[in-house]
């Protein structure tokens, strides 16, 4: 998919009532597949939500509520430094993106992803990571595209699987 064929995305720092939305967006076992394979509460949502407003007031991004042409929610994409302590990037930003299924395989997560990376490069963010499940071969593909090169491999802790660490200098 060329530039000129990519959806018009736009991304908005997520509001309150954001968290139903991506509740509704990401209540699909495939969706979830890569992220504990099932729903999260609502209330997980409410939390995402108001810790973006926080890294965004903060930092300058977080992950943005994705929006296309329409209007109508259909994911996040963004970056926010690497949640966990034990394993993976510590310390590092993580730019990612989660869609609903009815937006998956037209080029919406990677319009976004570029729109973000351009955000972040204007934040002032030197480099970011994609930590990618090792069967997901959609955000492999993505992160691909947005010229992201494979840097390490980890153990993901509890869990029979191995993450991916990709890496692309935004300066």
């Amino acid at each position: 998919m060329t530039a000129a064929s990519l959806p018009v995305v736009k991304l908005r720092v997520p509001t309150e009532e954001d968290a139903f939305a991506w509740h509704r967006a990401f209540d699909d076992t495939e969706v979830m597949e890569f992220h504990g394979g099932r729903s999260a509460e609502v209330s997980v949502y409410e939390e995402l939500t108001a810790r973006q407003r926080r890294h965004d007031a903060e930092r300058g991004f977080c992950l943005w509520t994705l929006l296309d042409e329409s209007g109508e929610v259909c994911g996040f994409t963004g970056a926010q430094p690497w949640p966990h302590e034990a394993f993976g990037p510590v310390g590092e930003i993580e730019i990612g993106w989660r869609l609903a299924r009815p937006y998956w395989g037209r080029g919406y997560a990677t319009s976004a992803a570029r729109t973000a990376l351009d955000r972040l490069r204007a934040a002032g963010v030197p480099s970011v990571v994609a930590m990618v499940d090792s069967r997901n071969e959609r955000s492999i593909a993505v992160t691909r595209r947005l010229g992201m090169e494979l840097a390490e491999t980890y153990a993901v802790p509890e869990l029979d699987r191995k993450g991916l660490c990709f890496r692309l200098a935004l300066r």
